[in-house]
C-alpha cells in the first residue's frame, strides 16, 4: 500500500514518471505505472492545463535544453 501511495503522490504533485521510476527503486518504468493512480481530480486537472497560457519555458526545462543542444550542434 505505501509504494502506491508515495508513487500516486508524486504523480498528481506533478513529479515526472522516470523521476518516480528513480525514487521507487524500479528497473521498468512498467512497473512505476502499476504503482501511479490518479486521483479523479488529478485527471481532471491535467486537461485544465490546456485551458491555461502557456508557460514560459524556465532553465532546466527538457525542450529548452534539447533546442539549445541543437541550436549548438548547427552553429559549432
Amino acid at each position: 500500500m505505501l509504494r502506491h501511495t508515495f508513487s500516486s503522490h508524486l504523480a498528481m504533485q506533478g513529479a515526472v514518471p522516470g523521476a518516480i521510476q528513480q525514487l521507487a527503486g524500479h528497473q521498468d518504468l512498467a512497473t512505476t505505472q502499476r504503482y501511479m493512480h490518479l486521483s479523479p481530480a488529478a485527471v481532471e486537472g491535467a486537461i485544465r492545463l490546456l485551458d491555461s497560457p502557456a508557460r514560459p519555458f524556465r532553465r532546466g526545462d527538457i525542450i529548452v535544453e534539447t533546442a539549445v543542444k541543437s541550436i549548438e550542434n548547427v552553429s559549432g
